[in-house]
């Protein structure tokens, strides 16, 4: 096991993972830019260290900053957490190189999978369902006209290193295509710094159903059940369930059986989610893999028992999974709702400012992840989430009763939040009698 660990994020993961290492005995190092100097997770960790300023091209992803942290505290392994730099398979490989053990897959894995295009070849060579689309990538309008028109409108243009619902354009005929192709490379250009796109069957109103992975370096490779995260705003999650809704057991091993033969042949190790769509039919289809733990991972968590970041951990140690498939549990029914700094009531639109009184939810069942605090200042360097909220029960009636009881305990003072936007997903009556698709909670909700 590791002596120290860095951990090259900061927030509700920083914190998650500094708990983790704390309960394996192993000690933590926390960076963080000015914004964040006062954070109060910082004083749970064994040493924290400033890396740069606020913005995060400065602190968070200036590589060359983390890595002189990881060398000025002796650390022996470092911990992306998710966002920032958790998929860059060029900081992994630098971590490597000088020294630190980097928690998550190998280089060789990451660059398979972490390319959306390539990752696609893969899940044909193992017979994992794909989304009808181009064989490659997109170079020209001509080209892109044509694979439309072959597999019929309506269609997505994706970037093959998108991420976040950045990058994505749809296009129901000629003239949107070549508006699509255009916005969706400058998009990606600018976000990722690969403009690469490619084309592929727009499945309409589709739900997002994703199986969480774990793969040992010694050829184990287990599922943990998938989770439905169609309860969706601007293509950014809101809502993450298991079991998904309107899936029969069959139909939901397969899909997650899928994820593993997908994580399988491509040498995965460590945490990992496949993300697929479910058309109206049931049918899947793999859309990409996320190399890295996932916000909603506490879903996972509370739904088998199993602490996937100290997992996360102890794979990445060298150490070998203790369980099979067959002894992995469904213990139930779980649920997690990001509450976010937004005013729901006009479209979630971001609500930064100060957070002058905070109530935490609590009781059988219940559990909270966050880092902030009364006093907490939500600022406009970073994603607005300031918490999630979980709770696990033996039924769907039973865990959604629960979840609506702890919103409605649920209190923040000082900024809006999005607490009022979820009670009124869950209570409405089209929550209760529909299975949501990822266009939702724009059409009952948003403006």
């Amino acid at each position: 096991m590791f002596k120290r660990i860095l951990i090259a994020n900061r927030g509700e993961i920083a914190l998650r993972v500094i708990r983790a290492c704390r309960e394996l005995g192993v000690e933590s190092v926390a960076v963080y830019s000015e914004a964040d100097r006062d954070a109060r997770y910082l004083k749970l960790a064994d040493r924290a260290v400033c890396i740069g300023p606020a913005p995060t091209n400065q602190s968070y992803l200036k590589i060359d900053r983390v890595i002189s942290a990881a060398e000025l505290v002796g650390a022996n392994a470092i911990h992306p957490g998710y966002g920032f730099l958790s998929e860059n398979a060029h900081f992994a490989e630098i971590c490597r190189s000088c020294g630190f053990e980097f928690i998550g897959p190998s280089v060789e894995a990451m660059e398979r999978l972490g390319d959306k295009n390539s990752a696609r070849a893969l899940a044909k060579a193992c017979d994992v369902p794909t989304v009808p689309g181009s064989d490659g990538l997109i170079e020209s309008e001509a080209q892109g006209l044509a694979v439309a028109r072959q597999i019929g409108y309506p269609v997505l243009v994706k970037a093959t290193a998108g991420g976040g619902g950045r990058g994505i354009r749809p296009a129901y005929d000629d003239d949107q295509l070549k508006i699509a192709l255009q916005e969706a490379a400058q998009e990606a250009a600018a976000n990722f710094g690969n403009g690469a796109v490619y084309i592929e069957k727009l499945i309409e109103n589709p739900r997002h159903v994703e199986a969480q992975i774990l793969a040992d370096n010694f050829g184990n490779v287990v599922h943990l059940w998938e989770r439905d995260c169609s309860i969706q705003r601007r293509r950014q999650k809101l809502v993450e369930l298991t079991p998904a809704p309107a899936l029969s057991l069959e139909r939901r091993r397969e899909l997650c059986e899928a994820a593993a033969c997908l994580a399988k042949t491509a040498g995965y190790t460590n945490a990992g989610t496949v993300e697929f769509i479910v058309d109206k039919n049931g049918d899947f289809y793999f859309i990409e893999m996320n190399a890295r733990i996932q916000v909603e991972h506490p879903v996972t968590e509370m739904a088998t028992g199993i602490d996937l970041v100290q997992w996360q951990i102890r794979v990445a140690a060298g150490e070998k999974l203790t369980f099979e498939q067959k002894d992995v549990p469904h213990l139930g029914f779980a649920m997690e709702c990001r509450i976010n700094a937004e005013d729901s009531e006009r479209n979630f639109r971001p609500c930064p400012g100060k957070i002058e009184n905070m109530i935490v939810p609590g009781g059988f069942g219940v559990r909270f992840d966050s880092h902030v605090y009364p006093g907490y200042t939500v600022g406009p360097h970073y994603d607005s989430m300031i918490g999630k909220l979980l709770v696990c029960r033996q039924t769907r009636e039973e865990g959604l009763a629960t979840m609506i009881r702890a919103l409605e305990e649920f209190q923040v003072d000082g900024i809006k939040t999005s607490v009022p936007g979820l009670l009124k997903i869950l209570k409405s009556p089209q929550f209760a009698n529909e299975t949501p698709d990822v266009g939702f909670v724009e059409r009952h909700f948003m403006n």
